[in-house]
């Protein structure tokens, strides 16, 4: 066999590895936790006992074959640029002596995402059918079981969530296959995303103790893992075609396995605490899967961590099939291992069951949480409930911003102290608001959500605005054409420009709009059903914190940030925009200080709280907050445009003495010379 042909059968072989040992480990879990026996009623056959869970393994793997391909055309493989023109086909030559991007397996990196999305639809179908016979106790073959399969898609929750699951997965097979940019991918891959949030919220019963934090950890972990797995994996299929990509590939591959792992083993701690209830927990069987399950884990790691200390700087040579084949193979396997592992895991019934809570309270049932104490100042800095999402978002942000900065310093460039400080701050402060008192309180009382909207919009996006994260990433973050000539793909660097010179970014950091969104979509929020479904939708809440975080960013941003994107308008201007949205904002506050309508009546007014005002009177207090509020926010932007005026107006007068210094003033020469011309033409007639 020739070494096309075996690279040809490696190829071929990466999925089917994947699929098999998958298969394997999920069928000796099961048969080790006891799940596939056999019931006395409702027993749905031995085919849906040991078959659901092999096709759910299966399902999972495709799926993250799917994402992983497609974040390979996101941000991974090298991408030849378009034929330039004859303008700037010189601006676009190749460097002497540098390496070129081939960019052969872009192309195919989008087919093995459709062919795989496909694949994923396929099983996602078989998946539905077998996972109703599961629950239903009867054989996919019984008579009526496929008006009862109907029923189950539209009037049961689960079902339903299988049956968007499987759209989404049509979906992002046609999407797939019709796009051919990063920006396709991007947003083929965003589909992805959404189709496995929706798998993790049929992971934990909507009514047991947790439910907000096993969903949100087990999201971080399906997207993780899909990521890790799904991305060698496509890198396994197109090897052959990586050519002198194979080192730039793979480099770029180990920098987002990493942040893999971390998110896996975050997820995987909160969920297994979750889950086990304590140490006792360990000794049952599924405490020893997840042992296992650990272990296997830990052994990826070794691989990932030998796979950058030694495989990827030897695929420099060029040697990219053999060397990227000695541990890529056995770490395909122990990902499969792992994914079987993980579905027999979730089949397998946890020490603490996915039981509703024996509480019965008004406030229990409406927010999934016991009632928390009546707020003292005290309890706003101890109360936490975490949110796992947005505490992750925060760590992550204190760790990129200061390896940024560590990476300037190293090559001698500066970077002010002080919007490290102001980073730090913000980070912390957003950390508080969603996982702390605010978070606490902002989901029995409508005067505490209205601290958390205050401090979310006006306060953090000051400080993040003032620490200028897009200007430090820009100068921080090497170039794609830097690396490799000719590599038209994107990083995170041509992706930030990307998106800042984009037309809707362009358009969402203009100062007018910006104002006018950051005013506007509040009283839309608050006056529209949107506000009742951010309090009890885990998805509402988060788009209610993007949205108003992103919002406020942009706003303060065109006022007094240095980031790239607006347009900025004079300072006056800036001051009277400042003032006329705040203005905008009082009137707002003042509103609902005298409203007599109660927001979301049927989630603030049922809560049946023993303590603290009644509902309309904390939101009459919550009027009061916004307006009080946003007065401080509004008096320190109102310095800092000062302020900066100020030095602008120090800078152009210090270059205007330069100038005068270089030139003898011939500007003010010219001007009084005018003046003398003027005069002289105003006296000429009457002389």
């Amino acid at each position: 066999m020739d070494q096309s042909s075996a690279v040809s059968v490696r190829r071929a072989g990466a999925p089917a590895v994947l699929a098999a040992t998958g298969a394997l480990a999920v069928l000796v879990g099961v048969a080790f936790s006891g799940t596939a026996a056999a019931v006395a009623l409702g027993d749905p056959g031995a085919v849906v006992r040991w078959g659901l869970p092999v096709v759910e393994t299966l399902t999972e793997l495709a799926g993250a074959l799917t994402l992983g391909a497609l974040v390979l055309a996101v941000c991974v493989l090298p991408r030849r640029a378009p034929a330039p023109d004859a303008g700037d086909r010189a601006a676009r030559e190749p460097r002497p002596g540098a390496a070129v991007a081939d960019g052969g397996a872009y192309a195919r990196s989008l087919v093995v995402a459709g062919v795989a999305a496909g694949a994923w639809t396929l099983l996602s179908v078989v998946h539905l059918v077998l996972a109703y016979a599961s629950v239903a106790g009867s054989s996919p073959t019984s008579p009526g079981f496929g008006d009862e399969l109907a029923l189950f898609v539209t009037q049961i929750d689960l079902g339903r969530s299988l049956l968007t699951l499987t759209t989404l997965a049509a979906v992002a097979t046609v999407l797939a296959l019709v796009v051919a940019t990063p920006t396709g991918a991007a947003w083929a891959a965003a589909l992805v995303v959404v189709a496995l949030w929706q798998l993790g919220q049929t992971g934990h019963a909507a009514g047991a103790a947790s439910h907000e934090l096993a969903t949100s950890s087990l999201f971080l972990h399906l997207v993780g893992a899909a990521v890790w797995i799904g991305a060698l994996g496509a890198l396994a299929l197109l090897v052959g075609r990586l050519g002198t990509d194979a080192a730039p590939a793979v480099a770029r591959y180990s920098t987002i396995a990493a942040w893999c792992f971390a998110a896996v083993a975050l997820s995987g701690v909160v969920n297994s605490i979750v889950r086990l209830g304590g140490w006792e927990g360990l000794g049952t069987r599924y405490g020893a899967l997840l042992a296992v399950k650990v272990v296997l884990f830990g052994v990826l790691g070794l691989l990932g961590l030998v796979h950058r200390r030694r495989t990827v700087p030897q695929l420099v040579g060029g040697r990219a099939g053999r060397l990227f084949w000695r541990l890529a193979l056995v770490e395909i396997a122990v990902m499969g291992a792992v994914s079987g592992v993980a579905v027999a895991l979730g089949s397998s019934p946890p020490p603490v069951p996915d039981e509703p809570s024996a509480d019965t309270s008004p406030a229990y049932l409406l927010t999934g949480h016991a009632l928390p104490p009546e707020p003292t100042g005290l309890q706003w800095v101890a109360q936490w409930r975490w949110d796992l999402l947005m505490a992750a978002a925060a760590v992550a942000g204190i760790v990129v911003y200061l390896r940024w900065v560590v990476r300037l310093r190293r090559r001698g460039d500066a970077w002010p102290w002080l919007r490290t400080v102001s980073w730090l701050l913000g980070m912390l402060t957003f950390l508080w608001t969603t996982s702390g008192g605010p978070a606490m309180y902002g989901h029995v009382l409508f005067s505490a959500h209205m601290v958390q909207h205050m401090v979310l919009a006006m306060v953090v996006p000051i400080f993040v605005a003032l620490s200028a994260p897009v200007t430090l990433a820009l100068r921080a973050l090497p170039g794609r054409s830097g690396q490799l000539s000719g590599d038209a793909s994107r990083g995170p660097r041509e992706w930030i420009l990307t998106l800042v010179h984009s037309r809707v970014g362009t358009f969402l950091a203009n100062p007018i709009v910006a104002a006018v969104n950051f005013a506007g979509s509040m009283v839309v929020f608050y006056y529209s059903p949107v506000f009742e479904w951010s309090m009890r939708s885990p998805v509402g809440h988060l788009v209610m914190v993007v949205h108003f975080s992103l919002a406020g960013y942009l706003f303060v941003n065109a006022l007094v940030g240095v980031d790239p994107g607006p347009t900025r308008p004079p300072y006056p201007m800036r001051l009277l925009l400042l003032f006329a949205t705040m203005a905008f904002h009082a009137f707002f506050g003042v509103a609902l200080v005298g409203g007599q309508s109660l927001l979301a009546a049927d989630w603030f007014g049922l809560m049946g709280r023993p303590w603290g005002p009644s509902a309309i009177r904390d939101q009459q207090l919550g009027g009061s907050v916004a307006w009080g509020i946003g007065e401080i926010p509004t008096v320190v932007l109102a310095i800092v445009v000062a302020v900066q005026w100020t030095r602008d107006d120090e800078r152009t007068a210090r270059r205007s003495d330069r100038r005068a210094d270089r030139d003898g003033d011939a500007e003010l020469d010219e001007y009084n010379a005018m003046l003398g011309r003027l005069a002289d033409r105003g006296s000429g007639p009457s002389a």
